[in-house]
């Protein structure tokens, strides 16, 4: 933006040195003297009369002294900056334009806006259907041969995944700083959405959090919707340095560690080799009940589960459609990062309460429980023959994680005695990313998320309920004639693999242009039960067009 350039009448260029504003308090002197003459010949003055007039004329000559002296600074500011625009340039300097941001960035009073994002068209294909967009489902849509939707591939095309940030940062004069960032896309559906005609997709927020910063004890408190303090970070623990897998699944991949929701955040640094945060953050939890709901009646060997209630449907501004837990505290995360000076190093807690009322009536009871979980992460640079090469390593291991992991399995389940029981669970994901050369990078990632059977009987011991239970009916997942009664298959493990690039065609004045191809593979395993322990897999590609506006 331009500096700005006050605009003065052309008889303010005769003021110089340093007399001017003796002169001009002169002038105004002699002023009031010819002003006030008359009155003065008009009466005779008493001493109250002169003294009062002494006073006023210096009370006037004070303040036209302060605005010539104000006037004066001005002045001598703007023929400074004259004469540094018309100084003559170094001349290793000579020929050059002032460097140009990375980012498109503004100044708009105090602030320095930045934005940033991209558009993207992307091609899906799955070679079975999951009737998903650019962010796939790595559990519970992977279809078993019994369903046709094992023998249909899937073709989509989207532009949803095309994204829009938005940074404004407070000027860093004092110790004190703030900051406030939105990161938006287009992978929400409303009501009416649909990809008929217009494809009228709808808007929704990945992020967007306030920060408030303190420079001298290098701290900082975020407030609002980011990832979680469970993700893994490339930088300390600063907000924008989560380090996602770089695939283009929206989903990113088995074994990834994350959320993004409404969280409250302390982070204390020490120096640049240690940072210690904690994060309160808004729950939300998923129970499987059994088996008895997949038909009717219940199929053989399922119980009636306990008729606890687990969740409500959403109301006021939640979604109606969706079912939301009743939960009575937060997530908490307390994680310490550690950069010796070779890698980025974490270790972090979990803790979350699991809540149900059983039965679920005005006389029921509230049942609440609580799990834990322990995680950790690495991201170590590899030295060979001087390639870019980065190893990353993270995992959770505990009770009730399940919503923190990419295949989204269960948290919890239910006792025949209506109580709330953690799932046993674990999450691990390892990658590497190569850049051969600064326009080309690719990657490959390797994860697995597991858990372990919690299952319980009824009190003859002839019906199931809970997660995985050895009693529950399989034998029908391989056969065409199939149903869900025969294919409970609850999941045990998913186990999938990655491969992809993405190459930067361009990069100029205008910003950016990449293309990107990735390849999955994913297998879904389950518990064994009557008919055996079937498996389902599925393979995905896709390709991605992206424009990065003015952004290297």
């Amino acid at each position: 933006m331009s500096p700005f350039r006050p605009v003065f009448h052309s008889s303010m260029t005769g003021l110089s040195g340093r007399a001017r504003p003796t002169a001009l308090a002169a002038a105004v002197a002699t002023a009031l003297g010819v002003f006030l003459a008359p009155v003065a010949m008009s009466q005779t003055p008493s001493p109250r009369d002169v003294q009062a007039l002494k006073s006023e004329l210096q009370q006037l000559q004070r303040k036209s002294d302060q605005e010539i002296q104000e006037l004066q600074r001005r002045i001598d500011q703007l023929e400074a900056q004259q004469a540094a625009q018309n100084a003559p340039r170094p001349e290793h300097e000579a020929g050059k334009e002032a460097p140009v941001p990375s980012t498109p960035t503004v100044r708009a009073g105090p602030l320095t806006l930045t934005f940033g994002g991209y558009t993207e068209g992307a091609v899906i294909y799955r070679n079975k259907n999951e009737t998903a967009d650019i962010s796939s489902n790595f559990n519970t849509a992977v279809p078993f041969a019994f369903q046709p939707n094992a023998h249909i591939s899937e073709f989509r095309e989207s532009a949803r995944q095309s994204r829009f940030s938005f940074l404004a940062e407070s000027p860093r004069n004092t110790s004190l700083s703030a900051e406030a960032y939105l990161e938006t896309d287009f992978q929400s559906s409303g009501t009416s959405s649909n990809s008929a005609e217009s494809n009228s997709y709808t808007l929704r927020i990945r992020e967007f959090y306030g920060v408030v910063r303190d420079s001298n004890t290098d701290w900082y408190v975020l407030a609002g919707q980011n990832w979680s303090l469970a993700t893994l970070y490339n930088t300390q623990l600063n907000p924008r340095s989560e380090r996602p897998p770089q695939t283009i699944d929206g989903q990113y991949i088995t074994g990834f560690n994350w959320t993004r929701n409404a969280q409250i955040r302390f982070v204390k640094n020490w120096g640049k080799m240690i940072s210690a945060g904690l994060s309160i953050e808004s729950p939300q939890a998923s129970f499987n009940t059994g088996c008895s709901s997949v038909a009717t009646p219940a199929p053989a060997g399922c119980a009636a589960p306990p008729g606890a209630l687990i969740t409500n449907p959403g109301g006021n501004i939640l979604n109606a459609t969706a079912n939301y837990s009743v939960d009575f505290a937060p997530d908490i995360i307390a994680k310490v990062a550690v950069e010796p000076g070779f890698g980025h190093y974490e270790v972090y807690g979990l803790a979350r309460g699991f809540r149900d009322r059983f039965p679920g009536t005005a006389s029921g009871t509230n049942n609440t429980t609580w799990a834990g979980s322990v995680g950790a992460g690495m991201i170590l640079p590899i030295a060979f023959a001087d390639q870019n090469i980065e190893f990353q390593a993270s995992a959770l291991f505990g009770n009730g994680n399940g919503r923190y992991g990419s295949a989204q399995l269960p948290d919890a389940t239910l006792r025949p005695d209506g109580t709330v029981a953690a799932i046993r669970e674990w999450q691990a994901l390892v990658g590497i990313v190569y850049r051969p050369m600064p326009k080309l990078t690719l990657y490959v990632y390797g994860g697995e998320e597991a858990s372990s059977r919690t299952a319980y009987t009824n009190a003859a011991g002839t019906a199931a309920i809970g997660y995985g239970s050895p009693l529950y009916n399989n034998s029908g997942c391989y056969s065409l004639t199939g149903t869900a009664a025969t294919c409970i298959a609850n999941t045990r493990a998913v186990q999938q693999i990655s491969v992809g690039e993405w190459w930067k065609v361009y990069q100029g004045d205008i910003g950016n242009f990449q293309i990107g191809l990735q390849y999955s593979y994913l297998d879904r395993k389950t518990f064994s039960g009557v008919g055996g322990d079937p498996s389902a897999n599925i393979s995905m590609a896709f390709v991605s067009l992206r424009y990065y506006p003015y952004q290297k």
